[in-house]
């Protein structure tokens, strides 16, 4: 075997660093993956996508990846996400037009900079919490950033700022000046590069002692905190991390608009939306996250049915995935295949789940029927 492929339990595996190793089929999915990502720009020429809703898509799935960590292996659901990507687009947006500073780059680590230390902040008051209690701890301070914002003229109301540091030009990438279609092209190129690495960081991340640590404070925090685990300080250092990769995107996203308010980005409701990625795509996976980023915001962008009624078809569609696929999207998808291979070697399976379907559906056409009877005519 040479040094990237391995034997482990009787399969050849490709290893990416010590700790890192992939199957053959995961190696395709990753190759597949990437090749798709790399190809959206040509793809949305070739076709009805949308490029900018896929790049903002892919940008809020960082920050539900974020978000998957804590959800994932602590157990705890946090509703103030949007303060960490808020904070990281307003990070970059300070530095462009306070301080004029034009490169890309340096308004990106701005970004990570302002978001880790808010979420260091955050998470020393709520990481002793759990349940109900975190999660509208979260949601207070993420109300909390919102209303400062919106009221301090510093940050211009709900206006909000420029991220065109001359007034007129994007920030430079890679010490060059671009065209707006140039601009867009390298900062999706920078984008995908940034996910991917954050991704492989998080995979190593979660598969390290300390992500198998969180495993165990997910799974009973009175058996971690008995082992030795500092249950209190590992979950601390986990939202802190949480916010790092929540305001990578928020700055990512203030380079690909070019201007920041409050309103779309650190009101609670994206927080909402961030959480609903990370379902919709799969908690349980480390990249449905971010399908379910590309998902939503492709939907909101490009449906004008779905655009719409938002809130209404987002509560549905939400309501469906708990009822039908409560692992998401990419969570689903190994049960549907093993279900589908078991109905093919069993016919006697597929009969029995159109019998119940139909079953399924001639009560709720009854139960519609009596409804309308009720309400039309007062009698059952």
């Amino acid at each position: 075997m040479s040094r990237f492929l391995v034997e482990r339990d009787g399969q050849t595996r490709v290893r990416l660093s010590e700790g890192m190793e992939l199957t053959k089929s995961q190696s395709v999915l990753a190759v597949l993956g990437l090749v798709v990502l790399f190809a959206v720009p040509d793809i949305t020429r070739l076709t009805s996508l949308s490029f900018q809703a896929i790049h903002r898509g892919i940008l809020f799935g960082l920050a539900a990846v974020g978000l998957n960590l804590l959800l994932r292996h602590t157990e705890l659901v946090s509703f103030g996400h949007a303060a960490f990507f808020g904070v990281g687009a307003y990070g970059a947006a300070v530095l462009a037009s306070h301080f004029d500073v034009s490169s890309g780059l340096l308004l990106l680590v701005g970004s990570v900079l302002a978001s880790t230390a808010i979420a260091v902040l955050i998470g020393y008051f709520v990481a002793g919490y759990l349940d109900i209690y975190f999660a509208l701890l979260t949601l207070a301070f993420n109300q909390v950033l919102y209303a400062f914002v919106l009221q301090s003229g510093y940050f211009n109301y709900s206006d909000g700022l420029s991220v065109r540091p001359d007034g007129l030009n994007p920030p430079t990438l890679f010490g060059l000046q671009w065209t707006s279609s140039g601009y867009d092209l390298i900062l999706y190129y920078f984008t995908v590069v940034v996910l991917v690495v954050s991704l492989l960081a998080m995979w190593k991340l979660v598969n390290s002692p300390f992500g198998r640590a969180l495993d165990a404070i997910g799974q009973d925090r009175t058996r971690a905190r008995f082992v030795g685990i500092p249950v209190e300080k590992y979950v601390w250092i986990a939202f802190a991390i949480s916010g790092v990769y929540g305001g990578l995107a928020g700055g990512l996203f203030a380079l690909l608009q070019l201007h920041v308010s409050p309103e779309p980005t650190l009101y609670a409701f994206v927080s909402g939306e961030i959480l609903f990625m990370a379902i919709l795509g799969g908690f349980g996976t480390l990249v449905g996250p971010v399908i379910g980023g590309v998902v939503l915001v492709y939907l909101l962008i490009q449906a004008p049915f779905y655009v719409e009624y938002y809130n209404a078809l987002t509560g549905l569609v939400l309501i469906a995935v708990v009822l039908f696929l409560p692992e998401g999207i990419l969570g689903s998808i190994p049960k549907i295949g093993t279900g589908l291979a078991r109905r093919r070697s069993d016919p006697g399976l597929l009969r029995e789940d159109v019998a119940t379907v139909g079953s399924s559906l001639r009560r709720g056409v009854s139960r519609a029927v009596t409804t309308v009877r009720i309400i039309v005519f007062g009698v059952n």
